[in-house]
């Protein structure tokens, strides 16, 4: 029987998961993901997380907790730098995931908490994965070829999302094999949701955000709908990067789309009490004024937000967008 790894559905899965399914199954490994998150997950998330975690990483418990006795080996990466940007790296509570985990939840199987820190040479991403296929005795060939179908994937993947296919219709294209349906041209209205990928992307905690956009008449552009190179040449445009990975990311994004008069308005998906967020957040709404007044709306959220407001505010947003074209 193969060893059964367990990948939670949250955080870094949005970004990365097709490299790590296809090497773990490359190697012989059973990959098992926790379900799409619901009020259970969330639900024990909040009782497993300390109290002044942000949204995400309670998530993040509650998707370990789902599938921890289900599986041999929970995969917990421990992200600290996936390029070469000034002083970028992730957030503090991705660098001890792991340690929050086992402080936190009783009965856990082993954690593979890898380190990935890849600004130390060209080869650094090969050398991760040697390292974890010899934790598991595959030859050298092995590894070399899971690593390079992985990486395939994962080219996959992003094209796929840079054609404007969202990320569970991507996986599932790749998955199953067929044509993934992009989505349908509405005519009206563009806007760019940008934020964290675990928050844009996730259709419980964002009460189906892209969903909602879809029926009132807006087609959605994201930050993963733009190669990684585009958004790296948008760096220039901030005089000091800020330190963490994903808040530069979705900043890029934002300076991309404002440059390229793309979209009608942005939306800024972010999470209550989160810090990095926050600096992001008002960063965003300054540079949206700056460069020609584009409409700007923050959604915040955490696990008491409703669906009434969002819809509200939602509603309210597009009209105002509709009216501005007149």
């Amino acid at each position: 029987m193969p060893v059964r790894v367990g990948i939670p559905r949250y955080l870094g899965y949005f970004s990365f998961y097709p490299l790590w399914k296809t090497f773990f199954e490359e190697l012989g490994l059973e990959v098992i993901t926790s379900p799409p998150t619901n009020q259970e997950i969330l639900n024990e998330g909040v009782a497993e997380a300390v109290n002044d975690a942000c949204i995400p990483i309670k998530l993040y418990h509650g998707h370990v907790a789902a599938i921890k006795d289900k599986v041999d080996m929970l995969f917990v990466p421990r992200f600290v730098k996936v390029r070469k940007l000034e002083t970028e790296t992730f957030c503090p509570k991705f660098l001890g995931l792991p340690d929050l985990l086992q402080a936190s939840i009783n009965n856990l199987p082993e954690l593979l908490d890898t380190r990935v820190e890849l600004t130390s040479g060209r080869f650094e991403l090969f050398r991760i994965a040697r390292e974890i296929g010899e934790r598991f005795g595959a030859s050298l060939a092995k590894i070399t070829k899971a690593y390079l179908s992985a990486c395939w994937d994962l080219r996959r993947y992003w094209g796929l999302m840079c054609k404007g296919i969202l990320p569970y219709d991507a996986i599932e294209c790749m998955e199953k094999g067929y044509q993934a349906n992009r989505q349908k041209e509405q005519g009206a209205l563009s806007i760019a949701v940008l934020g964290y990928p675990y928050l844009v992307y996730d259709e419980f905690i964002n009460m189906d955000l892209v969903k909602k956009l879809n029926s009132l008449g807006a087609k959605v552009f994201t930050a993963e709908m733009i190669s990684p190179g585009r958004l790296l040449r948008e760096a220039k445009n901030m005089p000091k990067q800020m330190f963490w990975y994903y808040s530069n990311r979705a900043m890029h994004a934002a300076y991309y789309y404002l440059k390229k008069k793309r979209v009608d308005g942005i939306i800024h998906v972010t999470a209550f009490a989160c810090g990095p967020d926050a600096m992001l957040d008002r960063l965003m709404e300054m540079e949206s004024k700056e460069w020609g007044r584009m409409p700007f709306l923050t959604l915040s959220i955490d696990e008491e937000t409703g669906t009434g407001g969002v819809d509200t505010r939602l509603e309210a947003f597009i009209d105002m967008l509709k009216r501005r074209r007149v």
